[in-house]
């Protein structure tokens, strides 16, 4: 018999899909509930309890008994949800989060979080080396069949340059968009197209320069509110670019281009005028919470981020984002090479973490096996 298993989303498609991912391959049968927010609470952040009093009843499914053994969820504010069904059990429901959890980290039963985030090494806490985000495979072909008479004609190898925007640490300036002009410069000196697109999120300064330095050889789609979907390049292109370059502040475009095994540079961003310091409060959480536990050291070190994560009351170590580290990873595992090296095929296999994950939820309940009921 299979525990009975909510699926508590939101209205983010790349969060709901890492819990998906995990739902088929976990073969039980689920009950999905959808919940969504206040206005004040689409953009803004609720004190983070566990609570219904940030959701809009009337657009949200209903929360109530019987409830669930088990809750997978993902993100504030329906993970928010997940800790109130769970209190209203009594307790008894577990709960598997995706994702870096924005507080109460001790109540939840597991948390499967990716290799940039730096979570602290606990019981509960599973770290994997990618997120669980998969690619629309059928669409990208999709978007790649209806773009194929627009790219036909240009010159291979055809590199996409996705670019991103600031993100802390990091900032996106002119220093940024002459390093991307230069990269492109090189794709048209090797023969090839350049394809740049740019996301809500690129500064103004940054288009600028690009709409002004790239060579005539060069693409370059900007992203706008008002540009209509099929106008915009970018499904297309993971689906037919010979190679990608994508700024180191989307650790999503990373991913995607990952599972499509295709070849990757990392552009890396600078950080701000308050960035350095930052970096290395980073830095230093990346070494602090990821212990081999293979020496005396190591354990030690183990135990200083059990007691630091217990008195860290503001998470400056205990629950921060190395993009660094992540990057690191890609490389480490033949995922990716940094920009201005020679794009080659991925060397590397994509991590095995799935099943990992899958192991863990299913070992909460060991009667259940992982047939369907």
């Amino acid at each position: 018999m299979t525990p009975r298993t909510w699926v508590i989303l939101g209205d983010k498609r790349g969060d709901n899909g890492q819990v998906e991912t995990i739902v088929d391959a976990l073969g039980w049968p689920v009950e999905h509930r959808f919940v969504q927010p206040l206005p004040q609470w689409v953009y803004g952040k609720p004190r983070y309890r566990p609570t219904l009093e940030h959701l809009d009843p009337a657009r949200s499914d209903a929360l109530e008994a019987p409830w669930p053994d088990l809750i997978l969820t993902v993100g504030r504010r329906p993970s928010m949800a997940a800790l109130w069904v769970k209190a209203q059990s009594g307790g008894r429901t577990k709960i598997a989060l995706v994702g870096k959890p924005s507080g109460l980290l001790d109540a939840f039963d597991l948390v499967i979080a990716s290799g940039e985030n730096q979570m602290p090494p606990l019981p509960n806490v599973l770290v994997t080396a990618l997120p669980f985000m998969q690619v629309a495979e059928d669409a990208v072909r999709e978007s790649a069949e209806a773009w194929a008479p627009r790219l036909a004609g240009l010159p291979r190898p055809l590199v996409a340059f996705l670019v991103g925007g600031e993100t802390n640490p990091f900032v996106m300036d002119e220093r940024v968009a002459h390093g991307l002009v230069a990269e492109a410069k090189r794709v048209v000196a090797d023969g090839g197209t350049p394809y740049i697109t740019t996301s809500r999120r690129t500064t103004a300064d940054v288009v600028a320069v690009l709409e002004r330095d790239l060579p005539p050889e060069a693409r370059l789609f900007t992203w706008s509110a008002d540009a209509p979907p099929e106008d915009n390049p970018y499904r297309a292109l993971l689906g037919s670019a010979d190679a990608f370059v994508v700024t180191g502040d989307s650790i999503s475009m990373q991913v995607e281009v990952a599972r499509l095994r295709k070849p990757l540079a990392i552009f890396p961003l600078p950080a701000g005028r308050f960035g350095a310091p930052d970096l290395w409060r980073r830095r230093f959480a990346s070494w602090l919470n990821n212990p081999r536990c293979t020496t005396p050291t190591d354990r030690w070190r183990q135990r200083l981020a059990r007691a630091i994560y217990r008195i860290d009351y503001f998470k400056l170590f205990s629950a921060t984002r190395d993009f660094q580290a992540f990057h690191r990873l890609l490389i480490d595992h033949g995922l990716a090479v940094w920009a201005g090296e020679p794009l080659t095929e991925p060397a590397g296999e994509l991590p095995g973490d799935l099943s990992v994950a899958v192991e863990r939820v299913r070992a909460f309940f060991p009667e259940a096996g992982s047939g369907t009921a």
